[in-house]
C-alpha cells in the first residue's frame, strides 16, 4: 500500500475550490500518492487505491468479519462500494480542469460469494467519454484465485459548476 490516507473528518476533505482547480486525474493521482486525502469510507470497508491511468482505476482491498451480512456472507453493500469506488474514480480521471462529476446510476452483479480476508483488486475502465456523460465498468477478481467475484457499471454525469 502506498502512503494514501483517508480523511478523518471534513477539515482533512478538499473544499471545492480545490478540487476545481485540478483536473480530475490531476485529484486522483493526488490521492494515490497520498498528497491528498481519500474518501472516509475506504478505510471502513478496508481497501484503498492501488493504480491510476487516465480511464482506468484499480483498487485493492479485503472484506472483513464486520462486512458481513446476517447469514454469515459478505454484504452486497461491500461488494458495491468498492465497484462503485472504482467506476467513480475512473470516470474522474477524464473529466477536465473546472468541472465535476456524479453518479447517475450503477449496476452490480455478484457472481461469486467472497469470504472474509480474501484479497480482491477491482479494476475499472472509461467506456466512453462525451461532454457531458460518461460510462465504464469494472471487475472484482481474487488477487491470488483470479475468479471473478462481481462485475459492475456505472454513467456518470459531467458538469461545470
Amino acid at each position: 500500500m502506498t502512503d494514501q490516507y483517508v480523511a478523518k473528518s471534513t477539515a482533512d476533505m478538499p473544499n471545492r475550490e480545490d478540487l476545481v482547480s485540478m483536473s480530475g486525474f490531476e485529484q486522483i493521482d493526488a490521492i494515490r500518492k497520498g498528497e491528498m486525502a481519500g474518501a472516509p469510507i475506504a478505510g471502513l470497508m478496508n481497501f484503498h487505491m492501488h493504480s491510476v491511468e487516465r480511464g482506468c482505476v484499480s483498487f485493492r482491498g479485503a472484506p472483513r468479519f464486520e462486512h458481513l451480512n446476517p447469514m454469515g456472507g459478505v454484504h452486497g453493500g461491500w461488494y458495491g462500494t468498492i465497484l462503485d469506488s472504482a467506476l467513480g474514480c475512473a470516470v474522474a480521471t477524464i473529466v477536465p480542469k473546472g468541472s465535476v462529476y456524479t453518479t447517475l446510476e450503477y449496476k452490480v452483479n455478484l457472481t461469486r460469494a467472497l469470504k472474509p480476508g480474501i484479497e480482491v483488486e477491482c479494476t475499472a475502465t472509461v467506456q466512453h467519454a462525451g461532454r457531458t456523460t460518461a460510462v465504464a465498468e469494472a471487475t472484482l477478481r481474487g488477487i491470488d484465485d483470479g475468479k471473478l467475484y462481481a462485475t459492475g457499471s456505472t454513467t456518470c454525469i459531467i458538469m461545470t459548476p
